[in-house]
């Protein structure tokens, strides 16, 4: 598999006081995800904004009245985060922490990691939830580190099988375990809203590696488990 490697972006609470707020309100946590620091500003002449601009034009708005006139710019901003696991190198979001699993062979199970993604087909939102376990051989991982996998590659335009099958390829190639295997659940805004608009449907998605692939009895373990 082929990841792309350069620095990530990223996106954060307006001001340290914010995001102060913010731990305190949803706990340590979840506040994991945001990192105090200068609101991010793009550079003057950024190409995506008169993209933005032209098409609240062809919808028939006016782009310079006051609610629209910052529209292209937050806009903007929003996709390159929404968009940022194109440009996250995984060796600086693993960042080392992978270790001797001393002796340890039986499954390590994360369940229920939450992931927002866009479907590559209509640029419209699809959210759901992602579990992942595998078996290990020689090393293992830091826990916290498996949902950050799983926000590199939901941080793209996506189709849902692809995500699921980058992720489960991502563990394999980072920890060489003996087996791999993720399971995710997804809502698509692309059904609800749109075309057939069932708001009720909700799509699953597996990918295995290694024992899990031969073995039924272990991915019937795998799938009990996160059930």
């Amino acid at each position: 598999m082929n990841f792309d490697s350069k620095k990530p972006s990223a996106i954060s609470p307006s001001s340290a006081a914010e995001a102060a707020d913010l731990h305190r309100s949803v706990g340590a946590a979840a506040a994991l995800h945001f990192v105090p620091m200068e609101e991010d500003r793009l550079e003057p002449g950024d190409a995506m904004e008169p993209m933005v601009a032209g098409m609240l034009d062809a919808l028939g708005e006016d782009p310079a009245r006051e609610g629209l006139e910052r529209t292209p710019h937050r806009v903007s901003k929003a996709m390159r985060f929404l968009t940022s696991g194109y440009t996250t190198d995984l060796a600086e979001v693993v960042n080392g922490a992978v270790f001797d699993a001393e002796g340890y062979q039986e499954m390590v199970l994360v369940k229920e990691i939450e992931f927002y993604s866009l479907c590559e087909h209509h640029m419209l939102p699809f959210f759901g939830k992602v579990s992942v376990a595998y078996l290990p051989h020689k090393k293992i991982i830091g826990l916290s580190k498996i949902p950050r996998l799983v926000d590199v590659f939901a941080r793209r335009l996506q189709v849902q099988e692809r995500m699921t099958q980058q992720v489960a390829e991502a563990i394999d190639a980072i920890l060489a375990p003996r087996g791999v295997a993720v399971s995710a659940t997804g809502f698509h805004l692309c059904m609800a809203m749109r075309g057939v608009e069932k708001q009720a449907s909700q799509t699953t998605t597996t990918a295995f590696t290694g024992l899990f692939l031969g073995d039924k009895d272990l991915r019937r373990e795998f799938l009990v488990q996160i059930r």
